[in-house]
Order: C-alpha cells, then sequence, then structure tokens
C-alpha cells in the first residue's frame, strides 16, 4: 500500500537552465549520450553501446505508437486563426488507428487555440492542395468537433498529414520544420495516433537494433498513444492530488506470450512503456478478481489492493492471455490513468531506459518511484556533464 507520507510538488523540481534544452536532434541518433545507473554507480557512455551496458537476458519493451500532424489551422474570413489540436476520436473509446482509416467525415475531441473567435453556428474551412477541409461544432461544451473532406473517399489520415502540422512539445519554443516529421518519429513508429513522441526511443537505429540481435537480447512492440496531458505539470501542492490522465493502449496476444517468457528481465523503453506493462498487470489482478472494466484503470487502483491479494506478474499476464483466448481476441483496447509515485510496487519492469524530464512533472515522479531520491544526484551529474534535456536531448539507462 501507498506510504501516507505527504509527496510535496517541491520535491520534484531542479533547476533546468533553459540553454540545456535539446531544441533540435542531433544529426546521428544514437550518438546522444547515455547515462548508466546501476547499483548506485554512475557511468557515462555514448547510447551507440547500449547493448554493452544492459543486464543480462534483458527484454526490451518498446511503444510503436506513431506522432500524428494533429494541429490543424483554420484562417477565418475576418483573418481570425483558429487552431484545432487533436486529441482523441468520439467516442473516447474507439481505437484511434481505426479512427484514423475514416473517410468523408469523423469527430475529435480537441484543444481549440483563439476558442472565443468560434461561433457555435460557423464553420470553418481550409483548402490544401486537392482537399477541402470543414469543421464544426459536435459538442460545443465538450469541444468535440466535426470535421468534413473533399475528396471523400481518402482516409482522415492522408487528410491530416497533408493539411496538419506536427505538434512539437510546448517547451521547445518553436514552430515544426519539415525535418521534425521524421526527426521526431522513432525509427520503428508504426500506429498512428499520438500527440507526442515517446521520445526515449528516438536514439534507437538499424544499428542499435542489430548490436541488440548480436547480443542476444530480445525485442517486442506494444502500442500507448501518448496523448497531449503527457505535459500537463502538476499544479498541486501535494503530488498526489495531481489528476491523472488517461491513454489508450493496445495489447495484442503475441504481446503477452512474448513477454511470460521473460518476465524477470523487462526493460521498458520510455516512461509510457512502463505506464503500458505496468497497466498491463493491474488488468490482469482486475480479471483475476472478477471487477467491472478490466480494461479500464483509474490512477489510484494500483494502491488499493492489499499486497497480500495480489497475483504474481505471471498470474496477471496469464490471466490477460486466458482472457483473450475465452473471448477468440488477438488484441485488446484498455485506456489507463495509473499514475506511479514515490511507494509504489513495480510488478513488471526491472528498470528503464529514459530521457531527462521537466522539473516537477509526472514523469519525475515516476523516475523516483523507480530509483528514489537517487534521481536527484542523476540529474547533477547530467547537468555537469553537459547533458541534453527533454524530448530532443540525451538519455539514461536506470537499473535500481
Amino acid at each position: 500500500m501507498i506510504s501516507a507520507e505527504s509527496l510535496l510538488l517541491s520535491q520534484f523540481q531542479y533547476d533546468l537552465p533553459d540553454e540545456r534544452i535539446a531544441r533540435f536532434p542531433l544529426p546521428q541518433r544514437d550518438q546522444s549520450k547515455l547515462l548508466v545507473y546501476r547499483s548506485g554507480q554512475i557511468t557515462h557512455e555514448r547510447f551507440s553501446n547500449l547493448a554493452d551496458m544492459l543486464p543480462e537476458k534483458s527484454f526490451l519493451v518498446f511503444n510503436n505508437t506513431k506522432v500524428i500532424p494533429a494541429r490543424l489551422i483554420f484562417q477565418k474570413p475576418t483573418g481570425a486563426v483558429i487552431e484545432l489540436f487533436l486529441l482523441s476520436p468520439v467516442p473516447a473509446d474507439r481505437p484511434i488507428t481505426q479512427a484514423m482509416e475514416d473517410t468523408h467525415s469523423c469527430v475529435w475531441q480537441c484543444m481549440v487555440g483563439n476558442r472565443k473567435r468560434w461561433r457555435a453556428d460557423e464553420t470553418l474551412q481550409t483548402e490544401i492542395g486537392a482537399i477541402r477541409l470543414k469543421a464544426q461544432w459536435h459538442n460545443y461544451e465538450e469541444a468535440q468537433v466535426r470535421l468534413e473532406w473533399t475528396p471523400a473517399n481518402i482516409s482522415f489520415a492522408e487528410v491530416i498529414h497533408q493539411a496538419g502540422r506536427i505538434p512539437l512539445p510546448p517547451y521547445l519554443k518553436r514552430e515544426a520544420t519539415d525535418a521534425d516529421r521524421e526527426t521526431y518519429q522513432t525509427v520503428y513508429s508504426k500506429e498512428e495516433g499520438a500527440v507526442a513522441a515517446p521520445t526515449a526511443g528516438l536514439h534507437f537505429t538499424p544499428a542499435v537494433f542489430r548490436s541488440l540481435e548480436e547480443c542476444g537480447f530480445g525485442v517486442d512492440y506494444l502500442t500507448l498513444h501518448v496523448g497531449a496531458g503527457t505535459f500537463q505539470p502538476i499544479k498541486t501542492d501535494e503530488v498526489r492530488q495531481h489528476t491523472m490522465h488517461a491513454e489508450q493502449v493496445v495489447y495484442t496476444k503475441e504481446n503477452i506470450q512474448n513477454l511470460l517468457p521473460h518476465i524477470d528481465y523487462i526493460i521498458p523503453v520510455g516512461t509510457t512503456s512502463m505506464r503500458a506493462l505496468e497497466s498491463l498487470y493491474w488488468m490482469g489482478a482486475k480479471l483475476i478478481y472478477k471487477q467491472p472494466d478490466p480494461f479500464v484503470l483509474d490512477q489510484h487502483y494500483a494502491y488499493q489492493l492489499p499486497v497480500t491479494r495480489q497475483p504474481s506478474p505471471t498470474e496477471a499476464l496469464e490471466a490477460v492471455l486466458q482472457y483473450m483466448n475465452d473471448t477468440d481476441k488477438a488484441s485488446v483496447v484498455a485506456h489507463t490513468s495509473v499514475y506511479i509515485t514515490p511507494g509504489y510496487r513495480f510488478r513488471v519492469c526491472k528498470g528503464i531506459i529514459t530521457n531527462f524530464h521537466q522539473p516537477g512533472s509526472t514523469l519525475i515522479v515516476l523516475i523516483s518511484a523507480l530509483i528514489g531520491d537517487a534521481w536527484r544526484t542523476i540529474y547533477k551529474e547530467a547537468l555537469a556533464n553537459d547533458y541534453r534535456f527533454l524530448s530532443y536531448g540525451d538519455s539514461s539507462l536506470l537499473i535500481p
């Protein structure tokens, strides 16, 4: 059970000079620095040498979500500019990859920039090449927008790849360039639907994957569509009072079958992979105890089940596999709001490969849950050794 001790936001702050934020990627992805923290010791390496740094038998799990050009710009005849930031399809439980295949029209939950200039009865229009795109309010109060386009036979994915812009993190403080369409994607990105990249994976190259294979390390891919909530700062003084955002994740039967033989050696690539893996355990626990909505996980569930009632990781994953077999499903679409804070008991992940995160963020809180107060020493060491921070920055391998 979680500690009753208060967690104050001030405990997760550090001084990040603006010039240490990497606003552009390195020319070669795998030439980033790699800080290795293992058993309390810190060493400095190059990311291209990752395979030499991993514990024996490590099994890496990647998030293969793909960033979509989620920013749509409309200019009214008056000159006012309205920006739609696509968040999720409506209804929210609809698979995002399926929604990307829509033709003619669709409805999305959006953040709307300059909303006060867009009347409830007004239609916005824009043309990009042969595509004509219209936007109308579907539900004004809920910020749901209906989009329609011609030619009607092309997919929504094709529309936004023509009309949309890549949504870079706000802390980069710059507009996206054409180059970001490639560099702000992992080389293994596949399933469209994220509005932010799983940035720990940006360092991987075909050469790094070859070295992993040569060293006998296994890999697997799941899909968690990173939402805009990943950039939402903690605004409560007490960290645990923060409302954690939900994200859609897809687990396949093949995922479970690949994870089970390596259950003691799993290392996620990035915080999104870690959230997905730990959530999978708790969803298995909900199945075992026949609790409602097993594939919807709120932020508190992981702290409510007494340790004495928690199944083993193998039992939890086998419960999910059994569910898939019983229902003849090759995959399940789930939603997780799991909030990993100090006091959390990790059930699946044995470490993490991750970038350096913003002060006072839920991601710093997650790292603290894994390695304790050592995160402060690690970040101080990274700053002292000219590491580049945040999305386009350098990497770390953290093994508690």
